[in-house]
């Protein structure tokens, strides 16, 4: 099977992983950097070049789209869906799980909690905000990024103000969260690949920072993960219309809830830890999807 990686390069730890576990398992992968892709729509179908050949069509594509690729990486894998190649992680919901916000409304209408959230475009709301959320303090936060970007605590009313202005003069919507103080700086990354947790971990942020991202100097340590957990990890991942995902959860004196859910999760640290192999897991997963595909 050929496999292709949309990734911006094959040194990054969780795409060479992908690679060498699909050749191990006698595949034929190329990783290319979503970027150098030339798309087009040419007399009704769907077209895709690579200097300036025309692209050998993969048995199924693995998009591994950071946030500064977001929006031409996800047009990329819409043109290898018009093009019916099976991909993991289809681009309508990596598109959805990347909106903070509107992801948090499809987990709410399941019936999965998330912290108390609002989201404004006004300034004189933001004291309804705050009493909505229980704050200050509060997260503030872009409704798209990734390892932590864009994600800010803000302690004080006049910061929360000055913010909050300022991403409104950049015509940028914020979304305003409860900071779940119990929680103290630690949350619980749970990879979902297919319908199974294959892998989690508890991350702790370090000294005198909040976020937990590994990228942002966070640990990861071992946890034996309660069945809960599984549940409510595989269903955010099932009602996003993801294939494989990393979710992310804390723990309040409500019970768990949901903080985000990454459609493109690294796996270093789950791997590392856990002493497991992830990407192995995940190409099974991507044979299991071809499949039914190749059956007479």
């Amino acid at each position: 099977m050929r496999i292709l990686i949309l990734s911006k390069k094959i040194g990054i730890y969780s795409t060479r992983r992908l690679a060498e576990a699909g050749r191990e398992r006698g595949h034929a992968v190329k990783v290319i950097d979503p970027l150098k892709f030339n798309i087009a729509l040419l007399n009704g179908r769907a077209v895709v070049t690579y200097r300036d050949k025309h692209v050998l069509l993969p048995g199924i594509v693995i998009p591994r789209i950071s946030g500064t690729i977001n929006s031409f990486g996800m047009s990329v894998v819409k043109q290898c869906e018009l093009l019916n190649v099976p991909v993991i992680n289809r681009s309508s919901a990596i598109a959805l799980a990347r909106d903070k916000f509107m992801s948090a409304q499809c987990l709410v209408a399941k019936k999965i909690d998330v912290p108390a959230t609002a989201m404004i475009r006004n300034p004189e709301d933001i004291e309804t905000a705050l009493n909505l959320v229980g704050g200050p303090p509060v997260i503030l936060k872009l409704i798209e990024g990734a390892q932590g970007i864009g994600v800010m605590l803000a302690e004080s009313r006049d910061s929360i103000e000055s913010t909050i202005n300022a991403f409104f003069s950049l015509g940028q919507n914020i979304i305003i969260q409860q900071f779940v103080s119990e929680s103290k700086g630690r949350d619980i990354r749970v990879l979902v690949v297919g319908d199974k947790v294959v892998a989690s971990m508890r991350r702790v942020a370090k000294a005198g920072e909040f976020r937990t991202n590994i990228h942002r100097g966070g640990q990861g340590e071992t946890i034996a993960l309660p069945r809960l957990y599984e549940d409510i990890a595989i269903q955010a991942v099932r009602t996003l219309g993801l294939d494989v995902a990393g979710v992310d959860i804390i723990e309040s004196t409500d019970g768990p809830k949901v903080l985000e859910i990454n459609p493109s999760p690294g796996i270093e640290a789950l791997e590392k830890i856990n002493k497991q192999d992830i990407a192995t897991e995940i190409i099974r997963y991507a044979e299991h999807l071809v499949k039914p595909r190749q059956s007479p």
